[in-house]
């Protein structure tokens, strides 16, 4: 989800940047007088010499008693919003448990940083990776893996992540009693100096 939100937010800001800068091209540059259009009703700024908000359209409302709530209220849903998007960010997406499925209808329950250190070292000992960092994401019930490995240079990537799969991710499905651990796999080459032919 908040990924989704990160793109609504950057394409409102980008549509409303675009949209000023648009504004204020057309006014600097005159545009409206060369090309022949006009502007909307009520549109103030109409030549180079005038300028976006008037005195007038600045102080209009503030006689009004409905004006310095409204204002106030809408900044402060604004800072809200604000940092409820910035705590966002900073919140950790880790999974900190696992439930485990233990047949007597309780359960157990495995800390999310134990099974991604085990898979790590798993996988690391897996030949052709040279580095793999694992993290537990989604519920409790039904978590979700994002796996990042650094292959080594002589690695085939399908015979990694083939492997990968079928041995470190299942024992881990398989030890913790889940249906199903779908992954998300990125890879990454190692980078290694030139081999000096003789």
């Amino acid at each position: 989800m908040l990924t989704t939100v990160n793109r609504v937010l950057l394409a409102l800001t980008g549509l409303l940047l675009f949209g000023f800068g648009a504004a204020a091209l057309a006014g600097a540059l005159d545009l409206a007088e060369r090309w022949g259009f006009n502007h909307p009703d009520g549109w103030s700024w109409r030549t180079p010499q005038d300028v976006l908000l008037t005195r007038t359209d600045r102080t209009q409302w503030r006689d009004e008693g409905w004006w310095w709530p409204v204002v106030i209220g809408v900044l402060a849903a604004l800072v809200l919003l604000s940092l409820w998007w910035a705590l966002a960010q900073l919140r950790r997406q880790r999974l900190s448990e696992v439930l485990v499925d233990s047949g007597d209808g309780v359960g157990a329950v495995l800390r999310g940083r134990a099974v991604e250190d085990v898979v790590t070292a798993e996988a690391e000992a897996l030949s052709g990776i040279d580095r793999a960092r694992i993290a537990l994401e989604g519920s409790r019930t039904r978590p979700r893996a994002r796996v990042r490995l650094l292959l080594a240079p002589h690695a085939q990537p399908a015979d990694a992540v083939h492997r990968l799969r079928t041995e470190a991710l299942e024992h881990a499905r398989v030890s913790a009693g889940l249906e199903g651990l779908p992954s998300d796999v990125r890879l990454r080459a190692a980078r290694h100096g030139a081999e000096r032919v003789s």
